[in-house]
């Protein structure tokens, strides 16, 4: 209920959205470090088996699964589409840095996707590059290096301070202390929302069409490629991956005249992200 709040405000307090905004680094490092103590050193790294499935998730879902889809647009003849443009930046982007919250609220385990998490972001480059390399009209895939260096360091520093405080303070959580830290991860991530939507609020009043073409884009693309996913045997964690990617990475990489049309996409992506731990928890239960 907190996720569709943080929705709802993020739509209805621009100015609020705007200040929020702000803030969006330093609340994605601490929603890190909360996950981190949650889930521990341990569990996350967890064993060889799980390493090796891991890895195998990550080559689907950011090489094999944007450049199938990328080969498929360019026979069409709509390498150039905006639409286009947007699935295959965001097939290509790592995981959301919510996914073992919402693995975690669920009732699954969120060490999967916190290990998608960690060894996406520092492989994002690789499969950035080969995605840029192909797609038309793209120019600036160099910078692409720097933004992803960068957010894999925020990663290595926010969940290696939070794996440090589990092993100072809390080595076996008791189940309230679990319960808590899933409860700060869920107001961590109201809050994160409402900046998120800073985009789409105005569009909304102002093209409300496009924001509709986008709006079912983004629901159809998100919750399905989840529920293919989880089809194909993937686990609840990896399939939440499969259906969030952080796609804004690319906004600070990319010129401007490439990613401004991707602003409302981001902006209604963010709907069927946050609404996935209710959406979805009733398909990951089966």
């Amino acid at each position: 209920m907190l996720l569709i709040l943080g929705l709802l405000a993020g739509l209805t307090l621009p100015g609020l959205a705007a200040e929020i905004r702000i803030w969006l680094p330093q609340l994605v490092a601490l929603l890190l470090c909360v996950s981190a103590m949650r889930i521990g050193l341990r569990a996350a790294l967890g064993s060889l088996v799980d390493l090796r499935a891991s890895l195998t998730a990550l080559l689907i879902l950011q090489l094999i699964l944007p450049l199938g889809a990328l080969g498929a647009i360019l026979a069409l003849g709509l390498g150039t589409h905006p639409l286009a443009l947007a699935l295959i930046l965001m097939l290509s982007a790592p995981s959301i840095a919510g996914s073992p919250s919402f693995a975690a609220m669920m009732g699954h385990d969120p060490a999967p996707p916190m290990r998608l998490l960690i060894f996406g972001t520092a492989v994002f480059p690789l499969t950035a590059m080969a995605t840029l390399w192909i797609l038309p009209g793209l120019g600036g895939a160099g910078a692409v290096l720097g933004i992803a260096a960068r957010f894999a360091l925020v990663i290595a520093v926010s969940v290696g301070a939070g794996f440090a405080l589990r092993r100072a303070f809390f080595r076996d959580p008791a189940s309230d202390t679990i319960k808590a830290l899933d409860g700060a991860s869920a107001i961590l991530l109201s809050v994160m929302v409402v900046g998120l939507m800073a985009a789409l609020g105005p569009a909304l009043r102002t093209a409300p069409a496009d924001v509709g073409f986008w709006m079912v884009a983004v629901l159809v693309a998100n919750f399905g490629l989840q529920a293919l996913a989880y089809r194909a045997g993937a686990d609840p964690g990896t399939a939440i991956v499969a259906g969030n990617r952080n796609i804004a990475l690319y906004l600070v990489a990319l010129p401007a005249a490439i990613t401004d049309p991707l602003l409302i996409f981001i902006g209604c992506y963010q709907i069927p992200m946050y609404l996935t731990p209710i959406v979805m928890a009733r398909l990951y239960r089966r």
